[in-house]
């Protein structure tokens, strides 16, 4: 598939399946704001055929980007990351996947990101969406004092709602599958909204 079919079918799927509008009441989002659009991004990451497309997409985004692995703050980033992944290989540039959890476990070796990485390593931070930028910034954080170094940002949906500015202010280069103009043009179309 193309990639200009491949992002077109996502944009499909996301429309369908992880995108919801309503006025009134409007949805609370993790931040407390309230908003009259929400975006569930795992009905949507979390398909097979979703994934597929999502790891081809993010693949040709990364086309020249020097990265060794991709990952982000669980729950959001795991799919993104795994379909990369996988897609990775079977393109055969491998980019292996890891996870940052909320909180660094209490036992064992106590790690606060979970992957086959080391210190050093070049990497992508992922997220399913960016809002105020909050929790793509504590993954940053944290796979900073790994000892990664974060090359670049992408999100899968860029809300526009300052997280963006927020990131450039850690890491210089933030890309987005879709932003939420996109997706709202969209939804207005097919709903004469």
């Amino acid at each position: 598939m193309n990639p200009d079919n491949a992002r077109e079918r996502l944009k499909t799927m996301v429309l369908e399946r992880s995108f919801r509008y309503r006025d009134n009441p409007p949805f609370t989002l993790a931040s407390g704001k309230t908003s009259p659009y929400y975006f569930n991004c795992k009905p949507t990451t979390l398909d097979p055929e979703g994934m597929n497309l999502i790891g081809n997409v993010l693949f040709d985004m990364l086309e020249g980007a020097n990265v060794t692995a991709a990952g982000g703050l669980t729950l959001g980033a795991d799919p993104l990351a795994n379909a990369l992944s996988v897609i990775s290989w079977q393109r055969e540039r491998p980019i292996k996947s890891f996870i940052v959890r909320k909180e660094a476990k209490e036992h064992g070796m106590k790690s606060a990101i979970e992957g086959n990485l080391q210190a050093g390593e070049r990497v992508v931070i992922l997220d399913d969406v960016i809002t105020t930028g909050g929790s793509t910034i504590q993954a940053i954080e944290r796979a900073r004092e790994a000892g990664l170094e974060v090359e670049l940002v992408v999100a899968f949906i860029d809300r526009e709602e300052g997280g963006r500015e927020a990131i450039v202010k850690v890491v210089p280069s933030v890309r987005a599958v879709f932003t939420r103009t996109e997706i709202m043009e969209d939804y207005s179309e097919k709903n004469n909204f």
